[in-house]
């Protein structure tokens, strides 16, 4: 049982479906409060949409013409670093770290000869004698972590 559906009939149903628009028109001080509230972040161009039914490009064309702050057609770019500067910076710090090394194993290397010169002048070994403890007479000796009586 097929049912026929007049045009007529379907173009009311259509009309009823699509919310018809009426071309609307915002006053210029409407508009620079609208975007002043913008600029201060009272409100966003989201919310400005949903609450008045006006496209995006209306809300950014408004702010273009009534913002002292913004100009259309500017544009901001950002670039990331590029590799070579990248690798440059990461060179010239390895090379920096490896003169921090150098500098320290120097002076590991100058403590090390100066315990072997201290040791040669006053004849005992420093190294191994480094952790013995000084005995007072009274009680046991430790040595090397053994204790005897």
């Amino acid at each position: 049982m097929e049912q026929k559906v007049s045009k007529s009939s379907l173009k009311v149903e259509i009309e009823s479906k699509l919310e018809i628009r009426q071309q609307r028109y915002f006053s210029e001080t409407f508009k620079k409060e609208k975007v002043q509230e913008l600029i201060d972040k009272r409100t966003t161009v989201q919310k400005l949409c949903d609450l008045y039914g006006v496209s995006r490009t209306s809300i950014y064309k408004w702010l273009y013409h009534y913002s002292p702050h913004h100009e259309q057609k500017s544009r901001q770019v950002v670039e990331m670093e590029s590799e070579s500067q990248k690798a440059q910076f990461y060179q010239n710090r390895v090379a920096e770290l490896e003169r921090i090394v150098g500098q320290k194993q120097l002076e590991l290397d100058f403590r090390e000869k100066l315990i072997d010169i201290a040791s040669e002048e006053l004849g005992i070994d420093i190294k191994k004698n480094f952790s013995t403890q000084v005995l007072n007479g009274s009680g046991p000796i430790v040595s090397c972590g053994k204790t005897t009586s």
